[in-house]
């Protein structure tokens, strides 16, 4: 969201972000945008979520913001339901995905039921994926004439391949212990389950078995105290260790893609799926599952290929495919950064949210 929030911040808005605690807070404030930390954990966690609901409440009261703007499934949902009782005049919501995780299930019912009654909190919901908004409306999560497409903003100065030299590349490969010759397909995903692991690890022994030489690179943190979490061991089970580099979470993705042959990202759910952009937008062929927002960020068999949900064999030959036809992967890749250039750029999304602010502004605060 940081770009979003320099964006508004630029236009005079006085900008005030609440959030848990975490290290990139310094990078926020040195923005000169204030924040407010407020404990949320990821897992529904009652006691620890009623505390911050509370939390949320006395803080919207005590600052009086004329717009709160909530993002992702908790903070969405606690913080519309506070923003309406504390009289906030203007709320917005931008879903960035429906689907309940696996580990949250047996709470679902409760889930589902918060979710609608914040989903009447707001004046306006945006949605990252046409794919989202339909989900909701099917739902009925809110209004249906309040829900509007917003999209997702990409940097497309930062994410440039031509930022990038073959030397840049190659002694990149160098410092990660990758050979110069070696075909390499990435991944930048959170590391568990439901992001497809499994199924990517199966896949590959299948894709090694034709290119030994290519290699897995996997960047995303380790979230150990999540059911579904991925230990990186789990890959000698496969048979892949030797071909598999865990780079965990880092801060400097757009190097990381320019390493990349092909992007893959065979996630079970995902609202639209950012690092698939990205990847576009760094002229990355794109694997990923035929599932929400996916094919909106992949025009299938023009800037790259989707595959069946939960299914290795298709995955091992859309990666074969592309490793063995690098005419057409590299093609792919070129008319991928277009697609990101025409759909997703930052202008793009920042101007829907400005006309979008201006109008409510101009309703609710006469």
């Amino acid at each position: 969201m940081f770009n979003q929030l320099k964006f508004l911040a630029s236009q005079g808005y006085d900008i005030s972000a609440v959030c848990s605690q975490g290290k990139w807070l310094k990078d926020v404030e040195a923005a000169g945008i204030k924040v407010k930390t407020i404990k949320l954990k990821r897992k529904i966690s009652p006691f620890s979520d009623l505390v911050a609901f509370f939390k949320l409440y006395f803080y919207f009261r005590k600052e009086k913001f004329d717009i709160v703007h909530t993002h992702t499934p908790k903070p969405e949902i606690y913080g519309q339901i506070a923003a309406k009782l504390a009289g906030v005049p203007i709320i917005i919501n931008t879903l960035h995905g429906l689907d309940l995780p696996a580990d949250v299930s047996f709470l679902g019912t409760i889930f589902v039921i918060l979710e609608k009654i914040a989903g009447r909190c707001s004046d306006l919901v945006f949605s990252i994926s046409k794919a989202v908004i339909k989900t909701a409306a099917e739902k009925k999560t809110c209004d249906p004439h309040l829900l509007k497409y917003l999209g997702r903003d990409i940097d497309t100065d930062k994410f440039n391949p031509k930022r990038f030299s073959k030397g840049f590349i190659l002694n990149k490969k160098r410092e990660l212990g990758i050979g110069p010759d070696k075909k390499v397909i990435g991944i930048v995903a959170r590391l568990v389950a439901e992001k497809g692991y499994l199924d990517l690890f199966t896949a590959f022994k299948s894709v090694i078995a034709k290119f030994p030489n290519a290699v897995l690179m996997i960047v995303g943190q380790e979230e150990p105290e999540k059911k579904n979490a991925i230990k990186i061991g789990i890959v000698k089970n496969y048979g892949i260790e030797n071909n598999t580099i865990f780079l965990g979470e880092r801060t400097n993705a757009e190097e990381l893609y320019s390493l990349m042959d092909i992007f893959v990202l065979p996630s079970h759910r995902e609202g639209l799926g950012a690092a698939i952009l990205e990847a576009s937008a760094m002229e990355k062929p794109a694997i990923a599952t035929n599932t929400g927002g996916c094919p909106e960020a992949i025009s299938n068999g023009k800037t790259g290929l989707l595959v069946p949900l939960k299914n290795p064999e298709k995955l091992s030959q859309a990666i074969i495919y592309l490793l063995s036809n690098q005419k057409k992967a590299k093609k792919m890749g070129i008319l991928g950064r277009q697609k990101i250039l025409k759909e997703f750029n930052e202008k793009l999304i920042f101007d829907r949210l400005e006309t979008e602010y201006q109008r409510l502004i101009k309703e609710k605060l006469k």
